[in-house]
């Protein structure tokens, strides 16, 4: 299933401009980011690739808990100088019904 990627869909700027690309101390994923090109410079493009991640790539689901049902899509984000191979997190509240980005992840290879 795609996650409808229309009206349907809240990705709050903050998360991307005052937690993605913002140095962490702990679970930093700006440095990761920062590889294919995202920056605090251009936020409005991590926000396309993370819209065109969704049209592209199928949601599944992954558990429920008293907030919703949450989804991970994962796929190749495709950044201003390389892609990324990541995992998206995804919350549908029982409420709304919409669907709320949650956050990002890299894709680790599978451990042998």
């Amino acid at each position: 299933m795609k996650i409808p990627n229309s009206e349907g869909v809240i990705i709050a700027y903050a998360k991307l401009t005052e937690y993605l690309l913002v140095y962490q101390e702990q679970n930093d994923k700006s440095k990761f980011l920062a590889q294919a090109g995202f920056t605090q410079d251009n936020p409005e493009e991590l926000l396309l690739s993370i819209l065109q991640l969704i049209q592209t790539y199928d949601a599944v689901e992954d558990r429920q808990n008293e907030y919703g049902t949450f989804y991970q899509v994962e796929g190749d984000l495709q950044g201003p100088t390389k892609s990324l191979a990541v995992i998206t997190i995804w919350l549908q509240p029982a409420i709304d019904g919409k669907f709320q980005f949650v956050t990002l992840k890299p894709k680790r290879g599978k451990k042998q």
